[in-house]
Formats: C-alpha cells, sequence, structure tokens
C-alpha cells in the first residue's frame, strides 16, 4: 500500500496530477490534497475525481494511471 495525494495546482493542460508520497515530483504540503493509501494508482485516481474532474497519474510515479 502506498500513500497517494492530488496536485491542488493544475497542469497547464488542466489536469491535476495524482502522486504516491515517495515521488520526486511530489506537491509542497500546501498544494496537495491526501487521497488515503491504496495498492495501487488506480484506487487513487478514482478518489482524486471527488475532488476534480481532470485527473492523471503522474508520469514518473504513477505511470499506469497516465494518459498523454
Amino acid at each position: 500500500m502506498a500513500k497517494y495525494y492530488v496536485n491542488k495546482n493544475a497542469q497547464a493542460n488542466g489536469d491535476h496530477e495524482v502522486h504516491k508520497t515517495s515521488c520526486s515530483w511530489l506537491p509542497e504540503v500546501k498544494n496537495r490534497i491526501y487521497l488515503g493509501e491504496f495498492s495501487s494508482c488506480k484506487g487513487a485516481v478514482r478518489e482524486a475525481k471527488n475532488h476534480y474532474s481532470q485527473v492523471n497519474g503522474c508520469y514518473y510515479c504513477s505511470r499506469d494511471c497516465h494518459s498523454s
């Protein structure tokens, strides 16, 4: 299980990215929302969609859930 967060700040394309705690690109504490612990990024992305309609997995730490 890993702890996941969603970035409060959208990327240029409007995506709010989902990150694991261990990610080098994890946003600062003030710029993220804790989503919970999940066995994969898929559950974290589902949870993030309760906060934002446009969500994507981080290319670096949640690649299985990243769409180009």
